[in-house]
Parts: structure tokens; sequence; C-alpha cells
């Protein structure tokens, strides 16, 4: 008997840390009611066939005439410029060989996207296209583990009106925003990577599905792959009143599946 009272204690004691290690910002929440209502277009309203590819001015103005919110994707050239870009390499988007970091801006705006006329376009282009009409969110690609990149975004985004939030897998990204810019809705990206074979059986890997550094970072809501909604942290992340993101929703179909588990979805492939 004594033993199943200790048991049981210890498993409560377990619980309500974890619940505390993964728990989001609880109080001085940042402002979430501009960024409610909204769908969001994944690299904008983008068709990778057509003259608007992802990451595409072309692709946001889609978007922004649509009426619809925008994800993007922002990291640094050699010459420390923000652009905006997802993969770490190049090859896919431009054909060419070597990684973003590898190309200064000015050698970057020679290739174009895919099989378009467009250029890669740097983060105040984009600004310029959005100009406050829809709220957007960011995410930073710290593929070199270093937070310049959210320094760098933080100076051109405090002269900007509209509405704006970030998100990164990288925690580090978010405990730079908790330091400096705390009025900044914030937000934690995951999936379970362990069921990619790529990741199997590393041991980092398998812990941060479960969003152990979330006590560090206390992020404002969860951009979990909607395949995954099931994972523990994400759902006592929801139930402790963090907004739930569904990435990355391509059917009217996956929609109607996850819309009952998440607050915000973004999407590609299909209009919501």
């Amino acid at each position: 008997m004594d033993f199943l009272c200790n048991l049981l204690i210890i498993l409560v004691i377990f619980s309500i840390l974890f619940v505390c290690m993964v728990a989001p910002r609880m109080l001085n929440r940042a402002d979430r009611t501009l960024f409610l209502g909204k769908h969001y277009a994944h690299r904008g309203l983008f068709d990778n066939n057509s003259d608007a590819p992802e990451n595409s001015l072309a692709a946001f103005k889609k978007a922004v005439e649509a009426g619809y919110g925008i994800e993007l994707d922002v990291q640094l050239s050699k010459d420390n410029k923000l652009v905006v870009f997802h993969d770490a390499t190049l090859k896919r988007m431009c054909g060419v060989d070597g990684n973003v970091w590898d190309y200064t801006l000015e050698e970057l705006k020679r290739f174009r996207l895919l099989h378009s006329k467009e250029q890669i376009p740097t983060f105040e282009e984009y600004l310029e296209v959005v100009k406050g009409k829809v709220p957007f969110i960011l995410e930073y690609k710290l593929d070199r583990a270093q937070t310049h990149v959210c320094e760098l975004a933080n100076e051109v985004l405090k002269n900007y009106k509209g509405a704006y939030c970030i998100e990164s897998f990288h925690p580090l990204a978010l405990l730079w925003y908790r330091k400096n810019r705390p009025d900044v809705l914030r937000g934690q990206l995951c999936e379970e990577f362990y069921r990619n074979s790529a990741y199997k059986g590393k041991i980092l890997y398998m812990i941060l599905p479960f969003m152990p550094f979330n006590f560090l970072t206390r992020p404002d809501f969860i951009a979990y792959n909607h395949k995954h909604a099931h994972n523990i942290s994400r759902r006592i992340c929801k139930a402790l009143g963090g907004l739930s993101v569904a990435y990355t929703i391509k059917s009217r179909k996956e929609y109607e599946r996850a819309k009952d588990e998440f607050d915000l979805f973004i999407f590609d492939s299909c209009i919501l």
C-alpha cells in the first residue's frame, strides 16, 4: 500500500513538473485579437507551376488581394541582408548549388524562383507589398543557431504599422523575443520529428516534439503539424490558453479533420 501511495505521489509530482515545463505564457500575454478569424497562406498564395511561386512577391500580392493572412520565412544572406526564402539550400527553388548564406544579396538577386521571372525578395520588399493590410506570421530560419536575424528583422519592424507575430522551430528565436520584445506574439513550431526516418535514433529529435524548452521561452502559441494533433504537450498548451496553430493544411478534408483541434490554420495547395 505504501509503495502504491509513494508511486502515486511521484506520478503527481512528475505530472505537475511536466505541465510547468511545457506551459505557454500565462501572464502578461501579448495581444492576439488581430490574428484571430484569419487563415494564413503558407509562403503566400502560391502555385509553384505558375508565375507566383512560393515566397515570391507575386504570391504575397495574391494573398493580400484575397484577404488572407500570410506565413513567410526569413533568413540572412552572406552579407547579412534579410531575404525571404524557406530552404537552406537553393537547389529546389533556384536550381543552383549552395546555401542562402553562401551568397550576397546581389548574387541572390541573379537567380529566379523555379520557372518564373520572380526573384528572391528582401524582407523590406515584402513589407512594401503587405503594408499592414493583412496580419502575417514571420518564421525565423535559424539553421546556424544564431539570433542576429531576429535583431535585424526587429530593427526593420520597429516602424511597421501592421500586425505580425513570430515563430520558429528553434527555441533561441523565441528566447530572444521573450527577453527583448515581450510585446510581440511568439510561437513554437514543432512536429513529431521521430516519425521522419531522417531523425530516427537521434535523442534530441525524440525529445523536441514534447517542447521541453517552453519553460525558457513561454510561447504564446504552438504551431504544430496538424497530422500530429494528439501530441500531449500541444494539448496541454491549448488547455492552458495558448493559441493552437495548424500547419500545413493542404485540402478541405484536412481542414475539416483539424478544425476542432486548432484555432488558426496555415494552408497551401487549396483555398480555405
